[in-house]
């Protein structure tokens, strides 16, 4: 492969800024621009980097050199630790730029070198990425655990009983004519059985994409009930429009912030009524949409026209909230009720707390490997799929070449999640969102 290199921190003034050079001219690369080789492996040098071509002195940089196959990428690696002033940065990169057999590197080239070189697999390598994008604690945590290959080891576990499967199959077919025990192909649905039910439960899990992606909460009632208040009291800021005139919320509005350590988007939407105009109607039906949508919604009424009806569709996920109970002498009372006056601020604590707890339990806490991109679900879907076609045929005694192939596909399916198969093809698509560097 062509020796690369690309800086491995953000362009921007900093202490320090490192440039990544990787390939099997990294040492030669580092000869040309400081006189002397690679040195030894994993120690750091203070060396003069000049220019090329002028001999200009660019920097005094802190240099490694990782030897393959013991780096990050599996090849040669040296590692320039620059001032992080731009000036500096870029004329280091200039200088690589003008040295023969070496080139900027693409989006991800590194880490997918280090895929190709069977440093880690696929789904390790999304971690990586993930890590990198991570805004709150939880997804730290959970990037971490894919990084560390929790998920890929799950799926090779998978893929090996289905080839185990699959091996019983193709011998009934390849040695019909030994002695072997009766019934081969049939002996192996019992596992696939239990192999179908673990991995539809997995399926039915969707924390993983939650917190990668966010959970969506929607604060739900009619006009003036205060919810805008409300979103604007959880974000700390006057995010949304408050206003005493009905119907002045017509969108979704989004407002993003951090929940127990988990990424939390909280939509305002329209109140909900009858009678109105078209473009209130449009935003209720929205506000529809989004509640059926949300993991989680604020079921919300003013204490003035509070009525035990407005919450009988809840689910048991969801929280009720009346608001305004500064207002009236006997709100409406209930154990599972919350009751504040956003205006005063009272029970206002109370009902946050009460949220940050709910959300903790529904996504929080969690140590088990979980899918947690598109990507993933689509496979182990095809792999289900795949599946429950060679169930169907062995239970009425079907042709067992076609069993095989079905469980072929099965196999080739959860062998994509960590690239195990058909890896070239899944390349692009993984790295074209990494960043330059990485």
């Amino acid at each position: 492969m062509e020796t690369i290199f690309a800086p491995a921190t953000a362009r921007g003034r900093g202490g320090v800024a490192v440039i990544r050079i990787s390939g099997s001219k990294a040492g030669a690369a580092l000869q040309v621009l400081s006189g002397r080789g690679s040195g030894a492996p994993r120690t750091a040098e203070l060396r003069e980097l000049t220019d090329p071509d002028s001999g200009e002195v660019l920097d005094h940089a802190l240099v490694l050199f990782f030897e393959s196959p013991h780096s990050f990428t599996g090849e040669d690696v040296v590692e320039l630790h620059l001032h992080g002033g731009l000036a500096v940065v870029d004329s280091v990169v200039q200088g690589l730029g003008k040295i023969e057999g070496l080139r900027f590197a693409e989006a991800g080239e590194f880490t997918r070198r280090a895929v190709v070189n069977g440093k880690f697999d696929l789904s390790a390598a999304e971690g990586i990425a993930d890590l990198i994008e991570a805004e709150t604690s939880a997804q730290q945590a959970q990037a971490v655990r894919q990084m560390k290959g929790a998920f890929g080891a799950l799926c090779d576990v998978w893929r090996d009983r289905l080839v185990q499967s699959l091996a019983y199959v193709e011998a009934d077919i390849d040695f019909a004519d030994e002695d072997l025990p009766e019934d081969l192909a049939a002996s192996v649905l019992p596992g696939l059985t239990a192999l179908n039910e673990e991995m539809s439960g997995f399926l039915s899990d969707h924390r993983g994409e939650r917190i990668r992606d966010g959970i969506f909460v929607a604060v739900v009632g009619p006009p003036n009930a205060g919810k805008s208040s409300l979103v604007n009291a959880l974000a700390r800021r006057d995010a949304v429009i408050v206003s005493e005139e009905a119907g002045t919320t017509r969108d979704v509005v989004e407002v993003r912030l951090k929940m127990a350590g988990l990424p939390v988007t909280i939509c305002d939407t329209a109140g909900l009524r009858e009678g109105v105009g078209v473009v209130e109607q449009e935003g209720i039906r929205r506000a529809r949409k989004t509640s059926e949508e949300a993991d989680l919604r604020i079921w919300m009424q003013g204490a003035e026209e509070a009525s035990p009806d407005f919450f009988a569709t809840a689910d048991a996920r969801d929280l009720k909230l009346v608001n305004k109970v500064d207002l009236v002498a006997n709100p409406l009372e209930a154990p599972d009720i919350f009751q504040v006056s956003i205006k005063t601020g009272s029970g206002l604590d109370g009902f946050e707390n009460a949220l940050e707890s709910r959300i903790g339990e529904m996504f929080g806490d969690q140590e088990e490997p979980v899918i947690t991109r598109a990507r993933h679900r689509t496979e182990l879907e095809s792999c289900v799929s795949a599946l429950e076609g060679a169930m169907s045929l062995l239970r009425v005694g079907g042709e067992t070449a076609l069993i095989a192939e079905e469980l072929r596909h099965a196999a080739r399916a959860v062998g994509r999640i960590t690239g195990r198969v058909d890896v070239e093809e899944l390349l692009d698509v993984v790295f074209r969102d990494f960043c330059i560097g990485k």
